[in-house]
């Protein structure tokens, strides 16, 4: 192991933490950990005579952790093994674990500042914005794993809200209307994506545990439903399980298409929010 011996510096905008934002004034309210790094609220220090670590280093060994091993495969102690340090000369640059996954959030979103949302309308913009949030879930599936006590305020996250409240620009709706709008979009994606990756986890554990010869088969709801549900006593449900309406797959619905149809029938609410924002007065 090596002990690092540069001081703490600042987010550069390689693969973790991206560029951080101008320093405040001294008399800002200091903000939360994590926060106070990727916003430019930290002092970055000094480099030292010899390369160290660093924290686009550190944050991009933890979600290589997290991509391959998942979010509970992250550890401050995981992070210094893989990089060839002890774990104290992580300290000197991450304070926590949990200011360290406020940097994976942000470094998820890498890329928000140049992406365009394009489209017809308002309508159109918005269903390329969601299903860009949705493709950055799915390809660091880890983030349905992190807590969330409040929304995520990291630079490339506020850029990403930017961008779907610029999506409704020419609509009338107001701009707390517009933030609504967002964050249920958001939430659901966020729940559909949580379902879909639990869903796949448990399937390759089933997988596992079949090829160590302990046969699992992994459950869908759908198969649970046919196998459970008989006629007399559920028969819509017994009717629906058995349709052709969820496909012939045995496995039931596709999960990417009822995402679609659920992202569609919010936008089908939005549009009837906007055309009631727009009809004059009656």
């Amino acid at each position: 192991m090596t002990e690092e011996t540069t001081p703490a510096q600042g987010a550069g905008n390689a693969e973790g933490a991206d560029t951080v934002r101008p320093a405040q004034s001294a008399s800002s309210r200091p903000l939360p950990p994590g926060l106070d790094l990727l916003w430019g609220r930290r002092g970055r220090g000094q480099r030292g005579p010899k390369p160290g670590l660093s924290v686009d280093a550190i944050v991009a060994a933890a979600i290589r952790i997290a991509d391959a091993e998942g979010l509970e495969a992250v550890s401050m102690a995981h992070v210094a093994d893989q990089l060839g340090f002890t774990t104290m000369s992580l300290y000197r640059h991450v304070t926590s674990k949990e200011e360290l996954l406020q940097l994976m959030w942000n470094a998820s979103a890498q890329g928000t500042e140049e992406l365009v949302i394009t489209g017809e309308d308002w309508r159109a913009r918005l269903r390329m914005w969601a299903m860009v949030q949705r493709e950055m879930i799915d390809r660091h599936p880890w983030i349905t794993q992190m807590p969330m006590a409040a929304p995520p305020m990291a630079p490339n996250s506020l850029t990403f809200v930017e961008r779907g409240l610029e999506a409704m620009d020419d609509t009338a709706l107001t701009d707390a209307d517009k933030l609504r709008v967002i964050g249920l979009i958001s939430s659901y994606t966020l729940s559909e994506a949580r379902m879909a990756h639990d869903a796949a986890r448990a399937a390759r554990q089933a997988q596992a545990a079949t090829a160590a010869g302990e046969p699992q088969p992994a459950w869908t709801w759908e198969g649970l439903v046919r196998e459970v549900a008989d006629e007399q006593t559920y028969p819509r449900l017994h009717r629906l399980a058995w349709s052709a309406s969820i496909g012939d797959d045995p496995a039931g619905f596709n999960e990417q298409e009822e995402f679609r149809f659920g992202l569609d029938r919010i936008l089908d609410g939005v549009e009837a929010l906007v055309a009631r924002t727009h009809a004059p007065p009656g």
